[in-house]
């Protein structure tokens, strides 16, 4: 199940919903004439409904009274083109925000697909894939009905409002006075509204995305869930989150419903008052029966701006918070992607006293790299070897800036990687990590990919797939177009292997990195992979993170990570003779206290083979040495 969201209170507490709004500005300044045309031809519609009132004055006061009946037809059909009118002007208004609109809800997604794309890797780390899978859909269609209905409505129902009450003034003062009488206690209540719908708002939206979360993570691991027999355990984190988001839905609900009856309430009361008032002042002469109609039909007309308040101000926290949502994701900095550099030829790769921790780990402890010196001449490959949890991996991700060194530094043929721009890394490093990643593309856009912005032909495309030993491609419905299925899938872990493999060398990089990239692979497969790829690496320089014994016999040297730092570097059989550790990760003993504790008389004991061999009892005996020091 995903981390629950983090309590919101504090920051809607403190957040103010016109700031929050503002921040949209920059996307919105692009279309803000046709915005302030629909919002004008809004303001216009809805003052063609307060001029029907004083069509009904006239006609009360005139042609009724007088019992005029071209008159009666003539305000007739003034009451319908003023109908006409507001209708046709309120066509205008859509028309004038709907592409625009739905053009600012694209350009917002694309940029923060973009700035997602740039953010280091521990952010997404930290963030649930349906948190901004959340925040990039339903956050921004939020806004887009925001900014085409709510917003527009808020200055068209404010206007609306003033207008009326001034026509409604200049027509009877009193019963003016009588109609605002509501005010204050609206203000009260659209306050108590407003703080407590603004955080059931976010909870919602939050919760909405940890559902995402689960659903996203319930297609995915879909092969797990139903091996292991864990549909119910499933549906359960399922209904728990859905009754969370159900409860805080309601109780959203009950808040609109509330104001909503306060709202429509306290307006057809005073609209009452106003009424017994008017009557008794006809009554005594003191108003005409026009002049009570016409105000009453203009107080009727504003019902739908003033019961409109609550649904507004409901729309306008939702979209704050979607506004707020979208802006933790767009105010997270980006990596430091500055440089001007180049790397030259010769040196090949260089660590000097490399440090990282994750950002999130606990104050006071160790760092997970402590200082790490290494060098991995040009043309060399590299075998890197360590226990479980030493942070082999981690180093492997530093190198093509996944993850940025917090001391230290590494060079790749005499440039320091801090001083490069980013691409210009990733285009002389490639990394094949040892959790194959593919997308929901064809064989042939999954290993082009490999090749950066430069590109690849089809010769690139099939040697790499030579090398990796890819020949199942041949066997697959469409060969190189077939469509490998979400995450790939469709595939075994060891042809998702191969292909990220073959990913890596097609664009023939200058440094490469492999993360134990045959760990998948069967016997057989695995030698063949190794006899091309020895043809690969003579031709760059390689870091390889290896745990099996074949594995490094495919490097020159090798270097053992050990307690954050690199404590031996040589070569397999050095390592082997002076190395207990070393011995005991390649052997697979069980008790590696025991290996690390036996002194060099007991292992010359138990050892008479010539120094640097085996033991007669290791699974090393049947590896030829001579491979790893050639």
């Amino acid at each position: 199940m995903p981390a629950t969201t983090p309590d919101p209170a504090p920051a809607v507490r403190h957040r103010s919903v016109i700031r929050s709004l503002l921040r949209l500005w920059p996307y919105v300044r692009p279309v803000r004439i046709r915005l302030g045309l629909s919002a004008a031809v809004a303001v216009v519609a809805s003052c063609m409904s307060l001029l029907i009132p004083l069509v009904l004055k006239w006609m009360v006061d005139g042609p009724v009274h007088d019992k005029d009946t071209a008159g009666v037809w003539l305000g007739g059909g003034l009451l319908l083109l003023l109908g006409l009118l507001e209708a046709g002007l309120f066509g205008v208004r859509r028309w004038l925000v709907a592409r625009p609109l739905a053009g600012v809800e694209a350009s917002m997604r694309a940029a923060l697909y973009g700035h997602l794309q740039r953010l280091p890797v521990d952010f997404h780390d930290r963030w649930a894939s349906g948190q901004l899978l959340s925040r990039a859909t339903m956050d921004l269609q939020i806004l887009r009905m925001f900014l085409a209905f709510p917003l527009v409505f808020l200055v068209v129902n404010g206007a609306t409002i003033l207008i009326g009450f001034a026509i409604l003034f200049a027509q009877a003062w009193l019963l003016g006075l009588v109609l605002l009488a509501p005010v204050v206690p609206l203000m009260i209540v659209c306050s108590y509204f407003e703080t407590h719908y603004a955080l059931a708002a976010r909870t919602a939206q939050d919760q909405a995305g940890d559902l995402a979360t689960v659903v996203e993570e319930s297609v995915l691991g879909i092969r797990i869930i139903k091996a292991f027999g864990q549909h119910r355990s499933q549906a359960a984190a399922f209904r728990g989150q859905a009754r969370g988001l159900w409860g805080t839905e309601m109780r959203k609900a009950r808040l609109l419903s509330d104001i909503w009856a306060v709202i429509m309430t306290l307006p057809e009361l005073a609209i009452g008052g106003a009424l017994a008032v008017g009557v008794l002042q006809v009554a005594d002469h003191k108003l005409s029966a026009g002049t009570l109609v016409a105000f009453l039909s203009t107080a009727l007309a504003l019902r739908w701006p003033v019961e409109s308040i609550g649904f507004l101000l409901a729309m306008s926290n939702e979209a704050a918070t979607a506004a707020d949502r979208y802006f933790e994701a767009m105010d997270t900095p980006e990596a430091d992607r500055s440089g001007t550099g180049d790397a030259a030829a010769g040196d090949g790769l260089r660590m000097t006293g490399v440090r990282f921790r994750y950002p999130d780990a606990p104050d006071g402890g160790p760092d997970l790299l402590s200082g790490v010196d290494l060098h991995v001449r040009p043309g060399e490959t590299m075998a890197l070897v360590g226990a479980t949890g030493s942070g082999k991996t981690t180093l492997t991700a530093l190198l093509p800036r996944l993850h940025e060194a917090t001391g230290g530094r590494i060079t790749l043929d005499g440039a320091d990687i801090a001083g490069l721009p980013v691409a210009r890394v990733r285009e002389l490093l490639a990394v094949a990590f040892e959790e194959p990643t593919l997308f929901s593309a064809s064989v042939r856009e999954n290993v082009a990919m490999g090749a950066g912005p430069a590109g690849v032909t089809e010769a690139d495309v099939e040697r790499a797939l030579a090398v990796a030993q890819c020949d199942f491609v041949a066997g697959l419905p469409h060969g190189l177009d077939t469509q490998v299925g979400e995450q790939g899938l469709s595939l075994s872990g060891g042809q998702r292997q191969r292909l990220a493999l073959a990913r890596a060398v097609v664009g023939r990089p200058r440094f490469l990195v492999l993360d134990d990239p045959l760990s998948a692979l069967d016997v057989q497969t695995e030698a063949l992979v190794e006899a091309a790829l020895r043809e690969v690496l003579r031709e760059t320089t390689a870091l390889v993170v290896a745990h099996r014994p074949s594995t490094v016999l495919l490097a020159d040297r090798v270097a053992l990570l050990s307690e954050g730092r690199i404590t031996a570097v040589g070569t397999h059989a050095e390592l082997l003779r002076d190395s207990a550790e070393y011995r005991h990760l390649m052997s697979g003993t069980a008790d590696g206290a025991r290996e690390e504790s036996r002194a060099p008389a007991d292992a010359a004991e138990t050892d008479p083979a010539p120094a640097g061999a085996p033991q007669a009892d290791s699974p090393l005996t049947d590896l030829p040495l001579e491979r790893s020091e050639a």
